[in-house]
């Protein structure tokens, strides 16, 4: 069975998308840039606060995690008419990537977090444990988190041939 993953493939993938999916790669980068940097208060809003300042990994984290997943987000656009994704067609390689974008999206959310804003983290560990022992693995995470966000972009520009989009003209 071949691989589900292959950059030249996702690098042809890339090189044949045409405006409109550009511009949904561009507004879901923007759109993770929201949804992961408000409320992590790593982009500053009126919205949310920090108790613990912003880290400088944060912000390169937040802008790769915001590119690999508007280009996962991106591979969902423009489905020709008749026509289903490959995960509509059992591809598991096209499910799992799925999952992969979802959990490096969730894990970048807790590794640019304020280590003593996190709830959970609070309950688990108490203030003191969640800086002694959290704040020291959220780079850690963040690697995981980008990680998996690389590879469900990989996977997903990778079999975009199985499912070609149709050229406008």
């Amino acid at each position: 069975m071949p691989s589900s993953r292959s950059l030249r493939r996702a690098g042809a993938t890339l090189a044949a998308w045409q405006s409109p999916k550009w511009a949904a790669a561009t507004a879901g980068a923007a759109l993770t840039t929201v949804l992961v940097g408000v409320p992590t208060a790593v982009v500053p809003s009126p919205l949310f606060s920090r108790s613990v300042p912003v880290q400088w990994w944060n912000y390169p984290v937040l802008a790769a995690t915001s590119v690999l997943a508007g280009l996962v987000l991106a591979t969902f656009v423009e489905r020709p008419r008749g026509s289903r994704a490959p995960e509509d067609r059992g591809d598991q390689s096209a499910k799992t990537a799925g999952r992969l974008g979802s959990a490096g999206g969730l894990l970048s959310l807790l590794a640019v977090g304020c280590p003593v804003c996190n709830k959970l983290v609070l309950v688990l560990l108490g203030a003191s444990g969640a800086l002694t022992y959290w704040a020291p693995l959220q780079p850690l995470v963040a690697v995981v988190s980008l990680v998996l966000l690389a590879e469900a972009a990989l996977r997903r520009l990778s079999a975009a041939d199985a499912c070609p989009v149709p050229v406008r003209r």
